[in-house]
Parts: C-alpha cells; sequence; structure tokens
C-alpha cells in the first residue's frame, strides 16, 4: 500500500510539476518552498502560483477517471475487434486503471482517517 501512496503522491508533483514549466518556458527557473512545492512566480501573488489542495485532489480524481474511461474504451475496441486493440495493452490498461483506483481509495482512507483523528483531539 505504501507504493501506491508513493504512485499518487508522485502524480501529484507531476502536477506540480507541469504547472511549475510554465516558468521555465518564460525564462525563469522554478523555485521550491520550503515543503518541497512551488514556490510564488516573480510578479503574482503566491495563492496564484500553486494550486490548492482542492485543485491538486481533484485533477488527481480526473486523471484516475480518465484511466478508467481509457481501460474502458479499450476493452470495448478489443471486444469489437478492432485491429489497434490487442489483448496486452487491454490487460495493461486495466491493470493502470486498478492500481490508479486502489491508490486512490487508500489516500482516501487516509485523509478520513487523519480527519477524524484531528476531530478527537482534546481540546
Amino acid at each position: 500500500m505504501t507504493d501506491s501512496i508513493s504512485s499518487v503522491l508522485s502524480q501529484i508533483r507531476a502536477y506540480q510539476n507541469q504547472l511549475g514549466q510554465v516558468a521555465r518556458v518564460a525564462g525563469d527557473a522554478p523555485r521550491s518552498d520550503a515543503l518541497g512545492g512551488p514556490a510564488a512566480l516573480p510578479g503574482q501573488p503566491p495563492a496564484a502560483a500553486r494550486p490548492s489542495f482542492g485543485e491538486t485532489l481533484r485533477g488527481a480524481l480526473e486523471g484516475v477517471n480518465a484511466a478508467q474511461q481509457r481501460a474502458g474504451a479499450l476493452a470495448q475496441a478489443f471486444e469489437r475487434g478492432e485491429p489497434g486493440a490487442d489483448l496486452a495493452r487491454v490487460m495493461v490498461a486495466a491493470q493502470q486503471s486498478q492500481v490508479a483506483f486502489r491508490a486512490t481509495v487508500e489516500v482516501r482512507n487516509r485523509l478520513v482517517q487523519a480527519y477524524q483523528d484531528v476531530m478527537n483531539m482534546p481540546l
């Protein structure tokens, strides 16, 4: 399960790196803050430079959904006998979507557990 969490974290970092590439194209070197995320770009307020947790989570969920849709489309193409959809590609896409979904469920479970831990803290 630690590998699946690492996979989700690497996907989140990839999304952050994609946002940082905008600065590289403009000729600015991306900087990192103390938490390892991209810092604010010069001339922009910090909130506009990095995505919120909700946006990052939404992007990760959209990626999982896209993987599941892609696997379903490949499976249907294989069932129809289309030439580009061989069994190996269908199985790999199905496994990728399954791993992504399991990682998402694990992240959700960790978030729920963290929320419950915070709510049960004594004042």
